[in-house]
């Protein structure tokens, strides 16, 4: 989630852009997004994380939470942390060249950024929340940057050939979970039988019950999961660590290198085409919107239909139930930039565009206080709400938090700088004290 501006050299070194090289385009779009990703995230900060994908566990098949959870699917589901994930792409593009136009060298800068991030996302993970997404980014980050260099059209072929690596992983984990299954279930049977297992059987057996309550899910599970979050703060943490663990180890090789880094290398490209700086004509994003939504709201839309008609099977969504939805929700995310772009240079709305184009220009401080937030709603050590709030009811809790950082991102960027986080990573990232007041000679 790094922001899209340069930092530019001072006399004494590297430092932040001035507010004048911003492109508000580009901070409008992320201030979208940031806000849009917390439509999904609030699932994971309310209910066990299985209830993400599946209505059935939360909620069964009352009309108000399906219908809460295929508006969101259709809509939001991996369509703003695809565009988050092209920003930060558009991002690498816009600092280096910026750099390379100064003359300034930026790789130095541009890794202890990424190695900031990744602390950042690491405490984020183990200490908040379990589905931060700063942690892979700024790794993923790390390994698309010698890439900048190339052509629009060498980036678009390369995302578009890691792309469906992902979509083959997860088939090939769907056929060995399904081996597994069986194999346990034997071993099981012997057990129950009197047999004495070998170490190794024995050991298999446990190792499927590590992976077990997060593939395939029981009702105790789930419990397990309610009774923790419901519990004090130390106990939440140990409880989350090994599924940050396992999230960190499994999903960056497993998917966020081929999503999402195929996503940052259209992001790149997009870039170099000058459609994220708002460069393209009104018609082109006009254009780009109806596309996006003519072509991936259908097979968005079918998605969310045959997940419910497979009652939303874990295995039969790893295996195909995954797939119109992870093609669709990048489609679906260029019409959202298509609309974005299309508010923004018909001029319709500005003044809520410019409290978005705040709420991004501070988005890493702002995406963290989700989390803050929300969590002391939710877990025990707040007001212990978890597993309590049927999904519409989680919806009203969206909508307050996106009012209250329209109205309090441009309030505090009328003041200062940056965003408190924001502040704090540019420090550390260029090894001095960043002027944060506004009266603070830059």
């Amino acid at each position: 989630m790094t922001e899209q501006s340069l930092e530019t050299p001072l006399r004494a070194g590297a430092g932040p852009v001035s507010a004048g090289e911003r492109l508000a385009g580009l901070d409008m779009l992320r201030g979208v997004a940031v806000l849009g990703i917390l439509v999904m995230n609030i699932y994971t900060f309310a209910m066990p994380f299985p209830a993400y994908y599946n209505p059935l566990l939360m909620g069964g098949t009352d009309a108000v939470n399906l219908g809460t959870w295929f508006f969101t699917h259709v809509l939001f589901d991996q369509k703003f942390l695809s565009i988050f994930a092209m920003l930060f792409g558009a991002g690498v593009v816009l600092m280096w060249e910026r750099a390379e136009a100064r003359g300034a060298g930026f790789a130095g800068i541009y890794y202890r950024r990424m190695f900031w991030l990744l602390v950042i996302g690491a405490l984020h993970a183990y200490l908040l929340w379990f589905g931060d997404i700063l942690f892979m980014y700024a790794a993923i980050g790390m390994l698309v940057y010698p890439l900048r260099r190339l052509a629009p059209a060498r980036l678009i072929l390369i995302a578009v050939l890691l792309m469906p690596v992902a979509l083959l992983l997860s088939y090939g984990n769907s056929v060995y979970v399904e081996t597994v299954q069986r194999e346990v279930a034997e071993l099981e049977a012997r057990k129950a039988a009197g047999e004495t297992l070998a170490g190794e059987e024995q050991g298999k057996l446990d190792e499927w019950e590590k992976t077990r309550s997060f593939m395939v899910p029981t009702v105790d599970d789930v419990q397990k999961d309610v009774d923790a979050y419901r519990s004090g703060y130390l106990d939440i943490v140990a409880h989350r660590a090994p599924t940050v663990l396992m999230m960190q180890v499994a999903m960056i090789p497993f998917f966020g290198l081929w999503r999402v880094g195929a996503l940052m290398l259209l992001g790149m490209a997009l870039m170099k085409l000058r459609v994220l700086t708002g460069e393209r004509s009104t018609a082109f994003y006009r254009g780009l919107m109806f596309a996006g939504y003519g072509l991936g709201l259908p097979l968005t839309v079918f998605s969310a239909l045959d997940l419910y008609a497979h009652d939303f099977a874990i295995l039969y969504a790893f295996r195909y139930g995954n797939i119109a939805n992870y093609v669709g929700s990048v489609i679906v995310a260029f019409g959202h930039i298509g609309l974005v772009y299309l508010v923004v240079k018909t001029g319709f709305v500005r003044g809520l565009m410019q409290r978005f184009a705040a709420v991004g220009q501070m988005a890493l401080t702002n995406y963290l206080l989700h989390s803050v937030i929300l969590t002391t709603v939710f877990y025990g050590y707040g007001l212990g709400l978890y597993a309590s709030v049927p999904r519409l009811g989680q919806m009203g809790f969206v909508a307050a938090v996106i009012a209250l950082q329209l109205i309090v991102s441009p309030w505090w960027l009328a003041r200062y700088r940056f965003g408190p986080v924001e502040w704090l990573w540019r420090s550390l990232t260029y090894r001095r004290r960043q002027p944060m007041r506004r009266e603070a000679p830059a």
